[in-house]
């Protein structure tokens, strides 16, 4: 699934691309993924608006209309946002006055668009916890205070804090020397105020080099995100860590699998 970096790069490539440019055309191949409203009605409304700006909210998109809604996507497993797109194979396709077309690929189909007079109001954004730029050390410290949940299974519960997965919780932890297991109440003051450094400096760096292709994700543009070659660990079973020359193990933690380095992230 694309975390913070994939999905702030796709909304600021959108920025470039589409801001203010009038939909004139919807075609929805694949109803599906229209959550609310109906898929007419979906069409009808969009039809004549021009897209005034664009925010992301932890892993969702938001797209503010000229009328005051919003379009709003979670691309969840493999949802892709294509500019200029074809048309043809998507699953949802943007029509602009100008000629161009916005497609919305999603090849499991398990991505959502709706149309909300106020995204604030969607259950799902409200449930979020905070991100981590948000966040000082003193704040971090008092969320983890009270959690005996192991820490890397925490890092993405987005009820805890937003925008953080999989791949950028475990290069996070690595970077931190942090054990994944780790119970997050027994992180040490000076471990905590690491481990959130290292997690703003992960998603800053992923951000740098537009996020990593490491499943279905794309730019805007189609291409690949260019972070993957950057991993320390994720995805690195097997191989020698970049740190220490041991090798990178894989296990699984809340029913994820999870890559770390025993020797540099040792569970204490």
């Amino acid at each position: 699934m694309p975390e913070l970096p994939e999905v702030e790069t796709i909304k600021r490539e959108l920025e470039k691309a589409v801001l203010g440019k009038k939909i004139v055309e919807v075609c929805v191949h694949k109803p599906t993924v229209i959550r609310q409203p109906p898929v007419k009605e979906f069409k009808k409304i969009l039809q004549g608006l021009t897209i005034k700006n664009i925010l992301r909210k932890a892993k969702v998109l938001i797209l503010e209309l000229s009328d005051g809604k919003s379009l709003v996507i979670h691309l969840k497993m493999t949802g892709q946002l294509i500019y200029p797109g074809e048309g043809k194979n998507s699953r949802v396709s943007f029509h602009f006055s100008d000629g161009t077309i916005l497609d919305f690929n999603d090849q499991r189909l398990f991505g959502e668009l709706r149309i909300l007079d106020d995204w604030r109001q969607l259950k799902f954004i409200q449930g979020l916890g905070p991100e981590p730029f948000d966040l000082t050390a003193g704040e971090f410290k008092k969320m983890l205070a009270q959690k005996k949940t192991k820490i890397k299974p925490l890092l993405m519960d987005q009820t805890f804090m937003s925008g953080i997965g999989n791949l950028y919780a475990a290069e996070a932890l690595f970077r931190a020397k942090i054990h994944p297991a780790r119970p997050a109440n027994s992180l040490s003051d000076k471990e905590q105020a690491t481990l959130l450094k290292e997690i703003k400096a992960t998603l800053l760096e992923a951000i740098k080099y537009k996020g990593s292709s490491v499943d279905q994700y794309l730019q805007v543009s189609g291409n690949p995100g260019g972070y993957v070659k950057y991993h320390k660990v994720y995805d690195r079973q097997n191989k020698p860590c970049l740190v220490c020359g041991g090798p990178i193990k894989r296990i699984s933690l809340g029913g994820r699998g999870t890559y770390f380095c025993p020797r540099c992230q040792n569970k204490r």
